[in-house]
């Protein structure tokens, strides 16, 4: 740590670590109890891996906005936003306008289509064991880089609350977050995984309600005040002007869109999102789910606004990065000015319950799709006979992936997880998207195309990360000692998303292997009316 960090440690923003540790461990037995409810209904493939769809649209929608609003939401992007101003709140337009394509074109459409996983939707009509296995392991990546976010989150608050100096101190801390999310997991399934995904949402936006009318009130409920208050502390107005973040040069703008494209393509194709649909009876209900997170999320997202510039003008932008956890710690700060300890606690809680209800569901979405598109229907060949024992798979899977997540936490320790999610994103749009889309709407897609959508999409998303700024070659990078950024660009969606829809195009027509047209028509009737959905989901 630094003197300035030592001195903020010392002044007491942190609050009482034990206060924030007893607050926390509240939220974990309340959820535990629910969890363990939860799980005396969890008997079967459809109650594990879509809570028995017995989920309505509202309830729904308030897991799905739980499952988005991540730590990224809320610690990355108020963070963001304190320090790089209207660059910053751009993160959290892209975020929601994504929500509009999540909506337009995917939502009901795979809702009705699939069963559980999105591997269901795209290998339809295609040839089972390739497209699945391509699915699973699409999955598998854009899980993993999620979770290298919300593990990092965790390790950033906890360095702010209770002033862990040590990176042992902080790995042991990222280890007692998977373990926590394996339990969650293992013992509920999808539907306990769901109603901590509905506590957890309620909490946030309620906590960000209450910061965000105690800010507004600081300044008279003037937001013009608010901001100039932003100005004054930053000794600068270009926190109310595009650029700040973005706009040093040709190359930074050019980041800046491909970073856009990353988060306003990349939503629907999140697996962890796309599978929530699966948790509703009906068509009418998915609609309902969207429409319900829309509102929630939006409301969020102008609360960030508020939140961001209010850490800026109270906090300052200076002390935010000197505090331990950097950008990720402005919200607990904020908390911490405007009502001491006990504000910090709930805070810090909320913050806890957001990386935990968002590692869940990702876990679950990731040993989903391993035990019931490779295990089942590849390794087994689609054989229905042992849903035990498929169940039992993706419990397995389950703790393999938190065990790895755990060790990618460690490493990804200290980066600005808004920015971590942001290349999940570029993964997510790369890799599902264009497959997904062709798959809905393109008669002749076949199965080449969609391998060569799918791998080359992964292939290249990942080839570019490795080879860009953001893992190497600054002070800023996964690795600031080693120099291999060969790709000028930090997101790499500008290129990678139209490469990937390229290479399902030239697939399909360079392919000699002929679409199917009656399957085709049979996915058209399905996604566009239900017809038959509900009579696939009982299987």
């Amino acid at each position: 740590m630094t003197d300035a960090d030592t001195v903020i440690l010392a002044q007491g923003d942190i609050g009482s670590p034990w206060l924030n540790i007893g607050i926390f461990g509240l939220f974990v037995a309340v959820t535990l109890v629910i969890v363990l409810r939860a799980s005396r209904n969890t008997k079967t493939a459809a109650d594990y891996y879509a809570a028995g769809r017995a989920f309505s649209g509202p309830q729904n929608g308030v897991a799905i906005s739980g499952d988005y609003l991540s730590a990224a939401s809320f610690l990355g992007i108020a963070g963001a936003i304190a320090v790089n101003g209207y660059d910053g709140f751009l993160y959290s337009i892209g975020f929601l306008v994504a929500w509009l394509v999540a909506l337009l074109l995917v939502a009901e459409l795979l809702r009705n289509t699939g069963r559980y996983t999105m591997a269901d939707v795209l290998s339809f009509r295609m040839k089972q064991k390739p497209v699945r296995t391509a699915a699973a392991i699409s999955t598998l990546v854009v899980s993993f880089f999620y979770l290298l976010a919300q593990m990092a989150g965790a390790g950033g608050l906890i360095a702010l609350l209770l002033g862990i100096e040590s990176g042992a101190g902080q790995a042991l801390v990222i280890a007692i977050v998977g373990a926590l999310m394996i339990v969650y997991v293992l013992i509920g399934g999808m539907r306990g995984t769901t109603w901590v995904q509905i506590i957890k949402a309620a909490l946030l936006i309620s906590g960000a309600a209450v910061m965000t009318v105690w800010v507004l009130s600081m300044y008279g409920m003037n937001l013009s005040s608010l901001l100039g208050a932003a100005v004054d502390a930053a000794g600068t107005e270009d926190v109310l002007n595009p650029g700040m973040a973005y706009g040093a040069s040709a190359l930074t703008r050019i980041d800046f869109l491909s970073l856009s494209l990353a988060l306003v393509l990349g939503t629907a194709g999140l697996p962890h999102i796309l599978m929530r649909f699966y948790t509703v009876p009906t068509s009418k209900e998915a609609r309902r789910s969207v429409q319900w997170a829309i509102w929630l999320i939006g409301l969020f997202y102008l609360f960030t606004l508020v939140l961001g510039y209010g850490a800026g003008a109270i906090v300052g932008p200076e002390r935010i990065q000197d505090a331990p956890g950097g950008v990720n710690s402005a919200a607990p700060l904020l908390a911490a000015e405007l009502g001491g300890p006990l504000l910090l606690g709930f805070i810090a809680a909320v913050a806890f319950a957001t990386i935990l209800a968002v590692v869940a569901g990702l876990t679950i979405t990731a040993s989903a799709s391993f035990a019931h598109d490779i295990y089942a229907n590849v390794i087994k060949g689609g054989a229905a006979d042992d849903k035990a024992a498929e169940v039992r798979v993706a419990r397995i899977t389950a703790v393999v992936i938190g065990v790895v997540s755990i060790l990618g936490g460690i490493v990804a320790n200290g980066q600005n997880i808004a920015f971590l999610v942001a290349l999940a994103f570029a993964v997510a749009a790369s890799a599902n998207l264009p497959t997904i889309l062709y798959s809905l709407f393109w008669r002749r897609f076949n199965t080449t195309g969609a391998l060569w959508s799918m791998y080359g999409g992964l292939a290249i998303t990942i080839t570019l990360i490795v080879f860009s700024p953001a893992v190497s070659g600054s002070d800023s990078a996964m690795f600031p000692s080693a120099d291999f950024d060969l790709f000028p660009l930090s997101n790499p969606g500008i290129v990678s998303i139209p490469i990937s829809f390229f290479l399902g195009w030239l697939g399909t027509v360079l392919s000699k292997s002929p679409a199917d047209p009656a399957k085709y028509s049979e996915m058209e009737v399905r996604s566009l009316t239900g017809l038959g959905a509900e009579k696939a989901t009982e299987h």
